[in-house]
């Protein structure tokens, strides 16, 4: 018979997950590396504790920002290949409900992280605490209830030994390739301090597989049927290609069919830039060559992908008559989208099984020709945004991503999000390698780039990590600056200042809203904007928080400093501000519409010719049945 360990469900729970593991093709990780926390009353006591009593087993890292720790753990687990991520740790008020906007980004994005707020007294000892939201109709809600719709998974623990199934059942999701997201683990703050006698086998050494689902024979042969009966077929790799490893697996079949590859921006890099399949991003901010080809496509591959409203141009992208589908996805859910024939299966699973099944297939050599033309037409135009005439000028934001693509190798990594970034990103940026393009777009968050590039960094110390922000997403989140520079972890952090939501401003101007609250600049009476920039000097802020700042004028000064930058060994921060594409070469405007629905009654001029440009893309809608 086994014996017990007496320990708290704090320090049980330290214990436990130090000893999870995955395993994937031979390859075993630790599953939970660290452990970001911020305390307060609901966790001091309780899981501070034992993250000191345990310090030996379980890392610590301190953040500033809850919901910040949560993008740190996301993008350690993305680079990880969602083999290995964090826990994050917090008080039971808002530091708790600060996790939400984090959690619901990982969920979005299927990325595995693992949240363990505190939470009121389960005893009830007094009623109510300091933070407890009171809820007359519901004596077993708490804030941290805010936290279920955007979890994978959500238990709270009111008993020691209920950590024991629920700790279980968490591991499972976290490791389940279709389910994974944000695991919730509420803790009353009472309950984290009580002792129990835990069998000893709850603290044994687990390996979870990461399963690879194999395909049925019957989906892969009718999608070898359709790909067979199809002259003109697209495949878009979505980010369940870089979530399974399916990379090698998608080369081999563009190698062995000749069909062109597009992809989402989680699906990015899946391709080299420079694979002779490869045409670049797909949708409204992808390139002009995955357009021409999608709206001509009598058959659509679908791999790993959710077919979001940004890659099918909201409905109107995919024009052909007949146009089909083939979906293969690991989860049943996006399989079945755009009515498609499904391939339910592991992404390099069902390729390497597609691929066997097209022996000997391959598209007809016109096909091949005009996509490759196309590339090459677009590749030009990359060239004209990236190109620098004059040294001495003030740059661009693209000739900031030219600039950036003359010096990376193929181990850097960039990580953008949200902005005008991630449109001149998937439309422009030559990815090297599986792990380089790292645009979060499932969510679009603001404030994510700096704390996931911690959490990226971490996981490929080796690897120059590059966080692209502007000025309105460096407002939203920088605190974790501080924690870079704690660790010492050589982040390089380049700040684009255009003194506004460029972004927005841009949306709203073409849909009437002309520009309305989206510029940094002082404003008048009638609420529209005059005169200079707001005094705001974001390099100083960043120097204030203990990062090296250099400030890059022109084009000659920023190739100086982002070559510093990466030689760097410690974080590092480059600050330029960028002209507006008014006057030099910019990117390519956008290849596909974008559904943002406009005023159908208005009095402005704006307005209303918005709204006629909005009728006659709904117009070109379509539903695919």
């Amino acid at each position: 018979m086994s014996g017990t360990v007496r320990l708290t469900t704090a320090q049980a729970l330290v214990r436990f997950l130090a000893r999870q593991h995955t395993e994937r093709d031979g390859d075993r990780r630790r599953l939970i590396g660290a452990t970001w926390g911020i305390f307060g009353h609901g966790n001091v006591a309780g899981l501070g504790q034992a993250l000191v009593e345990h310090g030996d087993e379980m890392p610590f890292l301190q953040g500033r920002n809850e919901q910040a720790m949560v993008h740190a753990a996301v993008g350690h687990a993305r680079q990880s290949g969602r083999l290995a991520t964090h826990a994050v740790t917090t008080s039971i008020g808002p530091g708790a409900t600060n996790l939400v906007t984090g959690a619901a980004l990982a969920t979005v994005n299927h990325l595995p992280v693992l949240l363990l707020p505190g939470d009121v007294f389960a005893a009830r000892p007094a009623d109510p605490v300091l933070q407890q939201l009171e809820v007359p109709y519901a004596g077993d809600v708490s804030v941290n209830d805010c936290l279920r719709p955007v979890s994978a998974y959500f238990d709270r623990i009111t008993r020691p030994e209920a950590l024991v199934p629920a700790a279980l059942q968490a591991m499972r999701v976290l490791t389940d390739p279709a389910a994974t997201g944000a695991v919730t683990l509420a803790l009353p703050q009472d309950v984290q301090a009580e002792a129990w006698d835990w069998p000893e086998e709850f603290f044994a050494e687990r390996v979870w597989p990461v399963r690879r689902q194999a395909p049925d024979p019957a989906e892969v042969a009718a999608a070898a049927r359709a790909v067979r009966a199809a002259t003109r077929p697209l495949l878009v790799a979505g980010g369940g290609v870089h979530h399974s490893a399916a990379e090698d697996a998608l080369r081999a079949f563009a190698d062995a069919t000749g069909i062109p590859v597009a992809s989402t921006q989680a699906g990015k890099g899946s391709l080299r830039h420079d694979h002779p399949a490869d045409v670049g991003g797909i949708g409204h901010t992808g390139t002009a060559t995955a357009a021409e080809l999608a709206r001509a496509a009598d058959l659509v591959i679908g791999v790993g992908t959710r077919w979001t409203d940004f890659t099918t141009a909201s409905g109107t992208l995919f024009a052909g008559d007949g146009v089909r589908f083939v979906n293969l996805n690991v989860a049943p859910y996006d399989a079945h989208k755009m009515a498609g024939t499904t391939v339910v299966a592991d992404a390099r699973a069902g390729l390497e099984a597609l691929t066997r099944a097209l022996a000997g297939h391959r598209v007809e050599p016109a096909y091949a020709d005009r996509y490759t033309s196309a590339k090459e037409r677009w590749e030009r135009r990359v060239d004209a945004a990236y190109a620098v005439d004059d040294p001495a000028a003030r740059p661009t934001q693209t000739q900031v991503l030219g600039l950036l693509d003359e010096l990376v190798g193929d181990e850097d990594v960039v990580i953008n999000a949200a902005g005008s970034l991630p449109g001149d990103l998937h439309k422009l940026w030559r990815a090297r390698s599986p792990r380089q393009y790292h645009v979060e777009y499932g969510y679009s968050c603001m404030g994510y780039e700096i704390p996931a590039a911690i959490g990226v960094s971490l996981a490929a110390p080796d690897a120059p990590v590059w966080a692209l922000v502007g000025d309105g997403t460096y407002l939203m989140m920088p605190t974790e600056i501080v924690t870079a520079v704690q660790e010492d972890v050589p982040i390089k952090v380049v700040i684009l200042q255009n003194h506004g939501y460029a972004s927005i401003g841009g949306l709203s101007e073409s849909v009437g809203g002309e520009r309305f609250g989206t510029a940094y600049r002082h404003r008048a009476p009638d609420g529209t904007y005059t005169g200079a920039p707001l005094p705001v000097d974001l390099a100083a802020n960043a120097a204030s928080l203990g990062l090296p700042v250099t400030r890059a004028k022109t084009v000659g000064e920023l190739r100086a400093a982002l070559r510093a930058a990466r030689a760097a060994d410690g974080p590092t921060c480059v600050y330029v501000e960028t002209e507006t594409a008014d006057t030099v070469s910019g990117p390519p405007p956008a290849q596909a519409w974008w559904d943002v629905p406009v005023a159908e009654t208005a009095t402005r001029p704006s307005a209303v010719r918005a709204r006629e440009e909005y009728d006659r893309h709904v117009s070109a809608r379509r539903r695919h049945l």
